[in-house]
């Protein structure tokens, strides 16, 4: 059975850097939106503003790790493996939203893919490609 609003709640409330950040999630069936809201610490660069590159690359990481516990009935939270992150545009100092799409989920590995947003999802300030180990329920831990 995949999670709901409250137990995805309860993923987010056992990541220390996901509360520091803020980050929620809005869940739609199995559609979920994550939303970072702005605070002033989350800036980089102050001369611009503009959000840390760092925070923007964590929170599509969390997003994919999300979105793969609702779709999933894992074990345990998926493992990165590897995430090649694209910048487009700098993330001013507004709130920031993310969705990922799971392009392939096998037995072991998934392949992922996140966009993130502002003001329009059809203007994205940054996308994040990824490799993360599955832990199916009943499988071996290795």
């Amino acid at each position: 059975m995949s999670p709901g609003q409250d137990e995805l709640d309860a993923i987010l409330a056992r990541i220390p850097y996901a509360r520091f950040l803020g980050v929620r999630v809005e869940l739609h069936g199995d559609e979920m939106t994550a939303v970072l809201p702005y605070a002033p610490r989350l800036i980089g660069n102050p001369s611009l503003p503009a959000l840390h590159g760092g925070v923007i690359g964590a929170f599509m990481e969390m997003t994919a790790v999300l979105q793969l516990s609702i779709l999933e009935t894992l074990e345990r939270q998926p493992k990165t493996v590897d995430v090649s992150i694209d910048y487009l545009r700098s993330g001013r100092p507004q709130d920031t939203y993310a969705r990922a799409l799971i392009k392939k989920a096998g037995r072991r590995i998934a392949n992922v893919q996140v966009e993130a947003w502002q003001e329009t999802r059809a203007a994205p300030i940054a996308a994040l490609r990824g490799h993360f180990l599955l832990t199916p329920r009943g499988a071996e831990a290795g």
